[in-house]
Parts: structure tokens; sequence; C-alpha cells
């Protein structure tokens, strides 16, 4: 057995999504906070092997959950994996490892369901965010126009789907030719990497036009994530910030992130 064959990793990092609530009973055992894995490792990087490039512990190498080789498809990746793992620091947080579980997704979760990933993202193609609108105040019906009208002509020009707006939250039934063309475009994703992080950039933000601009290049993660919050920036302006409600935003706003950046480092190089 090659050393690149053992496994030293652990079955604790989950899935891309929300942090989890605390437990009440435990916080009133304890402090409250997850007891979490010591630092077992002095040394993360990147190796070629017949899996791609895999993830090494120390010299071993690591694999997912599902015990699969720890691989990705790029070296670009790579190495935001192994960085991911190197700045952990006395322990291990999975929360502060965005990279490795949407990872683990992708090839744990992806890579052997890709056609029920494809017709998950799929549905999102007759209610996409883009296409419903706001009907009041003026201000907020232009800040959606000023950042949805351009990607409403891009899916158009560039996917071939004409896209209906609907005011409020009545449902409008999207053109089928349009709603095929987006179902097309989702199917033209081979690699599970990129489908996985299409997947959790789409879930996000409730658009599969903003997940396929990222992955396309159209949009930055930046642009991306101020086109899908137009409306929570225009309630905070008029109603001010809450706390608890940024924390969340805060932390999903790292998980796209996240997954726009293994949708441009698992692109392979031009």
């Amino acid at each position: 057995m090659s050393s690149t064959d053992d496994d030293v990793t652990r079955d604790w990092l989950g899935e891309p999504g929300d942090a989890p609530r605390p437990d009440p009973q435990q916080a009133a055992r304890g402090s409250g906070a997850p007891r979490l894995p010591k630092r077992f490792y002095a040394r993360a990087e990147i190796a070629e092997t017949e899996h791609g490039h895999r993830l090494l512990l120390d010299g071993r190498g690591a694999n997912t959950p599902g015990r699969r080789p720890l691989a990705v498809p790029t070296a670009a990746l790579g190495q935001a994996l192994a960085a991911e793992w190197e700045a952990q620091a006395s322990v291990i947080d999975p929360r502060t490892m965005p990279l490795t579980r949407l990872v683990n997704t992708a090839i744990d979760g992806v890579a052997d369901r890709r056609p029920e990933v494809a017709a998950d993202l799929g549905a999102f193609a007759g209610t996409d965010l883009v296409a419903y609108r706001a009907g009041d105040p003026e201000r907020l019906v232009a800040a959606q126009s000023a950042a949805w009208d351009p990607l409403v002509a891009w899916a158009q020009e560039s996917l071939g789907a004409r896209l209906f707006l609907a005011e409020g939250l009545m449902h409008v039934a999207q053109p089928p030719a349009s709603v095929e063309a987006l179902r097309m475009a989702v199917e033209a994703v081979e690699d599970p990497f990129q489908l996985a992080a299409l997947h959790t950039m789409t879930t996000l933000t409730g658009s599969l036009v903003i997940g396929l601009a990222v992955l396309r290049g159209r949009l930055t993660a930046d642009a991306a994530w101020d086109a899908a919050h137009v409306d929570e920036t225009y309630q905070a302006g008029v109603w001010g910030r809450d706390a608890e409600a940024e924390a969340r935003l805060a932390h999903r706003r790292r998980e796209f992130e996240a997954a726009a950046q293994v949708a441009r480092l698992a692109r392979p190089a031009a």
C-alpha cells in the first residue's frame, strides 16, 4: 500500500449549509461550544496521483468521509484546499473549511448522482429570483432593475433563455423553451466539482441565472452576492441592520464565496 492510500482524515467534516444551532441542554452543561479535534498533522500539501491532485497530511493521503481519495481535478484547487488545512491552528474547525466541505460533497454526493443534482438545479429555471420584481417603493424597483436587468439580458443572449418578469410574489410561468435552455446549461456542466459549486451558489441565492453567471465568468463572487441581496440591502437601509441576521448572512456569504472559488479553480486552464 502506498503512502497516498492511507486514510488520515476524520468523519466530522459536514456538508455546506447554515451553521448548526447550539444545543441549549449542552450549553447548560458547559460552554455550549462544540468540542473540536486537535490538529493531528504538521504539514498539509498536494501531490499529483492517479486520482488527481490529492491532499496529503504529513505525506499520507487524505480521504473523504465516504472513504474516497480527497483529490481535485486541478493544481490550483488543490493548493487552495491544502491552504485551508494549513490554516487550522491547534484544533480543526470544520466551520472554517467551506472548500473542504464542498469538495467532499462533490466527491461523495455529486459524482455518482449527477442526474439527480442536475434535475434539482433545473427546478430553479421556472422560479428564478431575477424574474420577480417589487412594484414599489421606487428606490427598490430601481435597485432591482439595475442589478437584474443585465442578467436577464445575458440569460437571453448567452443562454437562449428569455425570462418573463413578474411583479410581486405571483408566480409567472416561464416559456418552456427558456426553461429548457436553462436546464441544458446545467446539463452542460459535466465536472462534479463545478456542478456542486453551481448547486451551492444557486440554492444560497435562489437564482440559477446568478449561479450560471458566476460559473461562466460573467459575474464575480462579490457582484453576484450583491445582486442576489438587493432586497436585504434595501431593507437594511430603511430599518437598520440586525446583528443576528447579519451573522447568518455572513456565514452564507462565506459558503457562497467558497463555491465561487471552487467553480473558478476547478476549471481547467485554457
